[in-house]
């Protein structure tokens, strides 16, 4: 018993250490990248026009801090509901693609075309049918976080162990029952890879739909516009800023409610490997 415990107690110093040394490393990275640049911008004395310094970029966006909240919260609801809707169609589309290999080979490549049209392309056509606005951005939104989750998913339905498909065979099992109780379970980790991909995606849909099909309410993209047209470069920055990390929280977010919901409910993790034995009651 006390081996058994030393084990869970390894197991969970080495998760730790893992989980510190995920944030430190990109953190330590982050510094020397800042330190690099504010010294590049003192040592060749280069104009803020042209480059403002990391210190620059920090006092700016704190004295346009009201407008950044605001922008960053439209933005981020547009993207949250991009988001949804790409997590549901995508997943449904997912679901028949693994259920008829006919269906997949007449309308994967479709998928990849969705992918690869410019959004330039798009915005006149979702313009003309939504209009400008909300439900436009979050339109442009779901457009480009949608194919990462059909490729994620549908990969994991379909890499499924022949052996626990032959057994669900023999057991007379429907295709329904063996989706949801076979197909579904070992597909989660790829889900949930899909939507971490397509969280970062609906950001960048957000924005580019705020620059092109928003109807100039607050948005970061809108605030981008306009912070590029007064040539207030560290104001730019600080925006651009406020848009990366909005983009890293929401991959984080995904990240460790992913994580926890895997490993509490089905003893996995992201990477798709069975955790060590839960503590029982």
């Amino acid at each position: 018993m006390s081996e058994r415990s030393g084990q869970f107690s390894a197991v969970g110093k080495t998760s730790v250490v893992r989980s510190v040394s995920d944030v430190l490393v990109p953190l330590l990275v982050l510094a020397l990248v800042l330190l690099v640049w504010q010294g590049a911008v003192w040592w060749w004395r280069i104009s803020p026009v042209l480059l403002p310094g990391p210190g620059a970029v920090l006092t700016a966006c704190w004295k346009i801090r009201a407008s950044l909240l605001e922008s960053a919260f439209r933005t981020a609801l547009a993207a949250l509901a991009g988001l949804s809707i790409s997590i549901v169609l995508g997943t449904l589309t997912a679901f028949a693609f693994s259920q008829s290999a006919l269906v997949r080979r007449a309308f994967y490549p479709y998928a990849v075309l969705l992918q690869t049209v410019p959004i330039i392309a798009i915005a006149p056509i979702v313009i003309v049918s939504l209009g400008r606005g909300f439900v436009s951005v979050a339109t442009v939104s779901a457009i480009l976080s949608l194919f990462p989750i059909i490729t994620s998913t549908t990969t994991g339905l379909l890499q499924v162990d022949t052996t626990l498909l032959d057994l669900f065979r023999l057991y007379g099992a429907s295709r329904w029952k063996t989706l949801l109780s076979l197909r579904v379970p070992a597909a989660l980790p790829y889900l949930i890879s899909g939507i971490r991909i397509a969280s970062g995606s609906s950001i960048v849909g957000a924005i580019v739909g705020e620059f092109f099909v928003g109807d100039g309410t607050p948005g970061l993209g809108s605030l981008i516009q306009r912070k590029s047209a007064s040539l207030v470069l560290s104001e730019l920055y600080a925006t651009v800023g406020v848009a990366t990390v909005l983009g890293t929280l929401v991959f984080g977010l995904i990240t460790v409610v992913g994580e926890r919901v895997l490993r509490r409910r089905f003893g996995m993790s992201l990477g798709g490997r069975i955790s060590g034995p839960q503590s029982g009651g």
